[in-house]
This record gives C-alpha cells, sequence and structure tokens, in this order.
C-alpha cells in the first residue's frame, strides 16, 4: 500500500482541523508524512516505581496507586487543583494548574490508576505537575509497554489539545496496520548487504520498540535510507551534469599564463596550490563544464590561485569573473589583483553598486566587445544589464553568502555555461561537504605560504584587562595595528551597540595618543568604507567594530584581534576572525576576552581555538558541539533538505558507506533500468513531489 497519498484527515482522532493544524505546524500532509515524524525521546514504561524510591535527579517516574482525595485552590487564572495520590505506603502531590474542571469530573477518589510524570520537590515534598494519569484496568502489562516515544509538537498544537500524547494515540493504531507490510523503498540485496531492518518492521519499532535492540536497528535503517538518497539525487545530478554540459576546452596554457608564473610571481607556490591548479587544469581541458569547490584556509592562497586560472581562461580567448559578497571584499580583490599583475598587460575592471552611472556604460560597452579580461564584482554582476562578450570562468567567493538562485543567474550569461570555481574560506566539515556540495569536486588548499607564523591565541577574563591595554600600547608602539571585535546578534542588537560606543568611550579614555576607527552595520556604507580606509592606510592605529570584518579586510600590519564576549560568538566565526590578523610576516596575536562564569560548552570552544589554528579541526569540532543546524555559514545557503533522522555530526561513517554504496550501484545502472532497482527511481520521484529538493545542491 502506497501511504504517501493518503490524506491524514481520514485517521482516527484527527479530522479535517486537526490535519491542517499538522500540515501548518509540521508540514504532514500524508500518512507517510505521520509515519516519518519520528519521536525525538523514549521514555522506559516497562516498570513501576514505588513512592519510597523517587530521587529529585529522575527524569520520569511511573506509580501504580488510588487518588486520597482532591484540594482546590485559587480562583480564575490563579486556580490550581491538588491530588493526594498513594501508591499504599507513601503519598505524593499531583498538581494541575489548568484543566482543573476536567481532571475533577473525569477522575475519582479509590480507583487504580497508573501515574506518569516527572517528580519535582517543593517545600521539601515531592509533587508531580500535570501528569499523565490513565485508568490501571485499561493499560497493558507493562512488560508490553517498552518504550514510550515522546513527539516534537508547537505551542498551537498543545493548545488545540494535539500533544506528544495525542500523536502517540494517532500513530498506535496506525503502526498495527501497516504490520501486515508495506513495499519497501531500498532494493533487497542493500538490507541483505548491511543487515538492515525492512521498512515495515523500521516504521514500527522506531515508533513502539520492544527494546534498546530493536530502537537501534530501526534508527540505523531509517538514517541509512535518509543519506543513501541524498546522496543518490546529488550524484546522479552529477552524472547527468558530466554528460549534459559540454564545457569550453582550455586548450593551452599560454603567454599570460606562463609570463606570469616565470616573471611576476611573488612568491613559490605551496605543494598544495600546486596540486589544486593541476586539479582544475585537468577540469577545463576536459571538455566537460567545471563545477569545483575550493576549500582553503583564512590566508592560505587562493585568490592567487583563482587568478592563475583566470589566466587559463583569458589564455585560451575567453574573459573570466569573480564575484564577492560585499564592495569592501570586491574592492581588496582589485587591490591585490593589480598587485600581483603589474604591467602584465590585462584589463581588469570593478563593478559594484558605487559603480557611477556614467561609468557602468563605458564598462558595458568594454565588456561587451570583450575588451575588459577580467571583471571583479558584486551582486552588481548578475543584473540582466551585465552582458559579456565570451564568458568562460566564474569565480564565486565566500559562497555561502550568495544563494543558489543568484549564483544561477551568472552562468547563464552564456549559451553555453561558464566553468565555475566556488571558493570558501570557512572550512567545511567532510560530512557537510559531502552533503551540501557533494555534486561538486572539492579540492583543498592545506598549507600556508611560507614566511607565514602560527597565530598565537590566548584566552583573558575580564580582569585582565590593564595587562591587555599595556600589550595594546607595545604592540601600537613598535608599529603595529590592533582590532577589537564586540559581538552583533540580531536578538540584542541595541545592547551590543551601545556596548560597542561604551568601549570606544573607554578606548579613546585609555589611549589618548592613538586614534580610533569605529565601524558597524549601522553606519552608511560611504562612512563605513571612509573608516575601514583610515584603518588600512594606517591613519588610525585601533579599529573597534562589529563582525562586519569578518570578511575582507587585510591589513597585513594588524597584528593584534582582540574578541570581546567571546563566548558569544561559534568556534568557525571565532577562527575567521582571528583570520584577519596573521597576515604579514609579523608575529600575531588573538585575544579571546570573557567573564569568569562560564558553561563547559564556552570554555570547551576557548580551549580549542587556543590549541589549535587547523580550521579544519576547528569545523569539525564546531559541527560537534553545535550540529549541524546551526554551523556557521550553512544557515544561509539554504539548505534544500532536512534531515529528519540522520546527523551529520554523528553518522560520518554511515554518509561515507551510503555515498560509496551509491557510486557502485551509478557505475553499474547508470539510471537505474535495473530490475532490482527500480524502486530507487520511484522513491526518488515520491521524494521530489514532497519538496524535498535534494538534487539542486550546488
Amino acid at each position: 500500500m502506497d501511504l504517501s497519498y493518503q490524506e491524514i484527515k481520514f485517521l482516527p482522532g484527527v479530522g479535517p482541523k486537526r490535519a491542517d493544524l499538522l500540515e501548518k505546524e509540521l508540514g504532514i500532509k500524508s500518512v507517510d508524512d505521520l509515519l516519518r515524524h519520528y519521536p525525538y525521546k523514549y521514555v522506559d514504561r516497562s516498570r513501576f516505581y514505588s513512592l519510597h524510591e523517587i530521587a529529585e535527579d529522575m527524569p520520569f517516574i511511573q506509580v501504580k496507586g488510588q487518588i486520597l482525595k482532591f484540594e482546590k485552590t485559587g480562583e480564575g487564572k490563579s486556580e490550581r487543583l491538588t491530588a493526594i495520590f498513594t501508591d499504599g505506603a507513601e503519598t505524593i502531590e499531583l498538581l494541575w494548574f489548568k484543566g482543573a474542571k476536567y481532571i475533577a469530573e473525569n477522575y475519582r477518589t479509590g480507583v487504580d490508576y497508573v501515574v506518569f510524570g516527572k517528580p519535582t520537590v517543593f517545600n521539601r515534598k515531592f509533587n508531580i505537575v500535570h501528569p499523565e494519569i490513565e485508568l490501571a484496568s485499561k493499560m497493558p502489562p507493562p512488560e508490553l509497554m517498552g518504550l514510550q516515544p515522546f513527539y516534537n509538537t508547537s505551542e498551537k498544537m498543545k493548545n488545540s489539545f494535539l500533544n506528544s500524547k495525542t500523536i502517540q494515540k494517532i500513530i498506535y493504531p496506525l503502526v498495527q496496520n501497516i504490520k501486515s507490510g508495506i513495499p519497501d523503498t531500498l532494493p533487497s540485496y542493500i538490507l541483505q548487504k548491511y543487515a538492515l531492518y525492512n521498512l515495515t518492521d523500521s516504521l514500527v519499532n522506531i515508533h513502539f520498540p520492544k527494546n534498546a535492540d530493536t530502537l537501534n536497528k530501526a534508527r540505523q535503517r531509517l538514517k541509512f535510507e535518509e543519506l543513501f538518497y541524498i546522496q543518490l539525487s546529488i550524484l546522479r545530478l552529477k552524472n547527468w551534469r558530466d554528460e549534459q554540459s559540454k564545457g569550453f576546452i582550455f586548450s593551452k596554457i599560454g603567454h599570460f599564463f606562463n609570463t606570469f608564473f616565470k616573471d611576476y610571481l611573488p612568491f613559490e607556490l605551496t605543494g598544495a596550490q600546486k596540486r589544486v591548479i593541476r586539479e582544475i587544469r585537468a577540469d577545463v581541458a576536459s571538455g566537460r563544464q567545471m563545477n569545483r569547490l575550493l576549500q582553503g584556509d583564512v590566508g592560505s592562497g587562493k585568490t592567487l590561485v583563482a587568478l592563475m586560472v583566470m589566466f587559463m581562461a583569458v589564455d585560451n580567448g575567453f574573459q573570466a569573473c569573480i564575484m564577492a559578497p560585499t564592495e569592501i571584499l570586491a574592492n581588496q580583490h582589485l587591490v591585490s589583483m593589480n598587485e600581483f599583475l603589474g604591467d602584465i598587460g590585462l584589463n581588469v575592471a570593478l563593478l559594484t553598486g558605487s559603480t557611477r552611472p556614467k561609468d557602468r556604460v563605458i564598462l558595458h560597452e568594454k565588456l561587451r566587445s570583450g575588451q575588459i579580461n577580467i571583471l571583479i564584482g558584486t551582486h552588481a554582476l548578475i543584473e540582466d544589464t551585465v552582458q559579456f562578450k565570451n564568458l568562460g570562468l566564474v569565480v564565486i567567493d565566500e559562497q555561502h553568502r550568495f544563494g543558489v538562485e543568484q549564483r544561477a543567474k551568472l552562468w547563464r550569461k552564456n549559451v553555453q555555461p561558464p566553468h565555475v570555481l566556488v571558493m570558501t574560506a570557512t572550512p567545511i566539515p567532510r560530512t557537510l561537504a559531502m552533503t551540501l556540495y557533494g555534486d561538486l569536486s572539492v579540492s583543498v588548499i592545506d598549507e600556508l605560504p611560507p614566511g607565514r607564523k602560527p597565530i598565537q591565541t590566548y584566552h583573558y577574563y575580564d580582569t585582565k584587562r590593564p595587562t591587555l591595554n599595556a600589550f595594546i600600547a607595545k604592540q601600537i608602539e613598535i608599529g603595529r595595528q590592533v582590532y577589537i571585535v564586540y559581538p552583533l546578534i540580531q536578538e540584542s542588537e541595541k545592547m551590543d551597540l551601545q556596548n560597542l560606543e561604551e568601549g570606544f568611550e573607554y578606548m579613546r579614555e585609555v589611549f589618548p595618543n592613538y586614534k580610533i576607527s569605529m565601524v558597524h552595520g549601522k553606519l552608511k556604507p560611504a562612512e563605513k568604507d571612509h573608516q575601514m580606509q583610515k584603518f588600512v592606510l594606517g591613519e588610525t592605529q585601533i579599529m573597534l567594530a562589529t563582525t562586519v570584518i569578518e570578511v575582507g579586510v587585510n591589513v597585513p600590519n594588524a597584528s593584534v584581534m582582540i574578541i570581546e564576549s567571546a563566548q558569544r560568538f561559534g568556534l568557525s566565526q571565532l577562527h575567521q576572525l582571528r583570520g584577519r590578523v596573521g597576515r604579514g610576516a609579523e608575529q600575531s596575536f588573538c585575544i579571546l576576552l570573557t567573564g569568569y562564569k562560564l558553561g563547559a560548552e564556552t570554555r570547551k570552544r576557548m580551549e580549542i581555538m587556543v590549541r589549535t589554528n587547523d580550521g579544519f579541526e576547528i569545523s569539525e569540532a564546531d559541527l560537534q558541539i553545535r550540529g549541524p543546524g546551526d554551523m556557521e555559514g550553512t544557515q544561509q545557503s539554504g539548505t534544500p533538505f532536512e534531515l529528519k533522522i540522520a546527523n551529520l555530526a554523528l553518522d560520518g561513517k554511515m554518509l561515507e558507506i551510503a555515498r560509496n554504496t551509491v557510486m557502485e550501484i551509478l557505475e553499474d545502472d547508470p539510471k537505474l533500468e535495473k530490475i532490482e532497482n527500480r524502486v530507487m527511481e520511484v522513491q526518488l520521484k515520491k521524494l521530489k513531489t514532497n519538496n524535498i529538493n535534494w538534487g539542486s545542491i550546488s
């Protein structure tokens, strides 16, 4: 039976109103959706406790006994109902702050009940607030009750009496009905190979497991299925794109590349840079369109690699462009490229929101005629008026700042799509990269250029400010510059800006002889740029800023990064901020400032930052601590799928197995035409019609 099209409104206990609520709040439309709304936790209901066994740290207890008496106090909103409950030896209070009328009318003294809930202590006495209470005669024997599921709900649902218990009551008969068997979504040879439960057993045991072992087996099967179909969708898209999208062939390494390499290269390329250039060279000469993700830590030399790939495009008669998320970063690219290029003879132009209309007209003309070889810009590049003569390469920097649609507009600038190189300085954990960018080839620059000294990182408490001020003064006296970054979190924006302004006044008092810039998102772009430029040119020694400087400011002379309230930043963001220093040959420092009272997780973050400069190690730790949903950058990238049961922080090994399995299947049967593989084609179509667009990740 196909459950994906069966509406839930016809199920017992649902009806049209609840069906509407389930769809609006949880996206549950069909019976299949409901069965795939997995419990978030389980409580063991297989044993009863005696009241004398209760301890304060117990999450839940289950007790059998009788109500001795009811006591009602207060009126209206302050009304409270108390029941004195006994197991025959001791007593406990059961409390209700709402629904007292219903309880008083439906429950009686002297009747055997089973009470379930969380025990708390008030006035040295145990009580249970809003317990679950059922007639003992209607309860199955405890050994059959096993692990009871708990389901996520919303406040709106709870207000309409559609809580976890209600969902459990709706799903229970459904699970009994499917025991006759539903078609599997995985081929039998995969189930056998990995000793996985079939779909029916998995769904039965994920909702009402007999014991921990059956629950674990059900989880493993459903996690594998979820990761398998994500990878199948991604890798089929990649295969299709490799077949369909013919790429421009950059057949030669010519004048600009060779001249630059021989006469202009400022320093010897690292082994990692050479390896990445070779990988890209193979792509652009293959006749297939390149779609490659280039990961490299802050300062690893990604821009230089991108420039050398642009030379390949120009040497073969094509134009190239690079799109950056901010004007500051676009300007930074222009400055560093002009430094690299010298008088090599390439025409490089800049297009941003600030480009004057008169200059735009000239620029558009030169772009259409092919006079401009390389165009650097912001979102302005994707405007329809921007037309190239022959765009062969698109480089996208800090890609997580752009949506899929924005990026796609760039490679629609040609009838034949240009090669695409996506760059990020936010190291992406391996499991996330396989999922978010699984259809892209991945290159990693994992070496820093020679001469760079690792940044020394320290964690200071607020009490050490006098020591810190002396350190700042010493650094400025030897000619260095200092960043001081304050958090800017939307929920407390006013307070954050106030802290920044107070910090500005404090620094002016402590350092009356030094000049200070202040930058935050509320400033007008022109004022922001003016303040930034003063710091870049060395006219100010200290820059106070919010995280607007996270991406794009390159001041080799700045050697100190102080992060105020460092506990309020995620690991990846702390690492990005630290990367603003350490860009010159001098020793650089990063100081993490916090109060003394810190939670265990925050202390762990500070310890990791002090211990390592490795962005990939940090990103893996960030994924472990915060989980994939909160990872820096993934929220903006609009992940087009939602994991219901798998966890990228914990299930990396399973993800690799799923990916390798998919690769083997597609190598043998790329179009899934074999009889045993048709089930996968059916399931993929079903997932697409359910708006789980797992194939549009690029």
